[in-house]
């Protein structure tokens, strides 16, 4: 069974600073995009940021270089470095595979939990 956990949420200040770290099991990323996606109260499922396999990152327009995307291929982990958070990135942050399903939240794990406040 493919599964991802997520780690490393929490309740911030603006400002502060969080590093989110996912780890899989069931299928690993040797030949798989990785990204970050999250969903604020009301909004929709949106991409963070990715990695591929050979390391080429994108990045949401709203992250503006306040992030920073990793993975460890053999480990099957993939991190997010976040700093300089606002209360607008409140809200549940998963990992998931890209292009696999439209809506990647929530559809393989749990996902962790980021609030910020002002």
């Amino acid at each position: 069974e493919e599964q991802l956990v997520e780690l490393g949420g929490g309740s911030v200040q603006a400002g502060g600073s969080l590093r989110l770290s996912c780890t899989a099991s069931g299928f690993t990323f040797d030949d798989s995009t990785m990204g970050w996606f999250r969903q604020g109260p009301g909004n929709e499922c949106e991409l963070v940021s990715s990695i591929s396999s050979d390391g080429s990152t994108v990045y949401g327009v709203f992250v503006k270089g306040r992030f920073t995307i990793s993975q460890d291929i053999a480990k099957s982990a993939l991190y997010l470095q976040m700093s300089g958070l606002l209360p607008n990135d409140t809200g549940v942050y998963y990992c998931a595979p890209v292009g696999i399903v439209e809506i990647p939240c929530g559809n393989w794990g749990q996902g962790t939990q980021v609030t910020v406040s002002s």
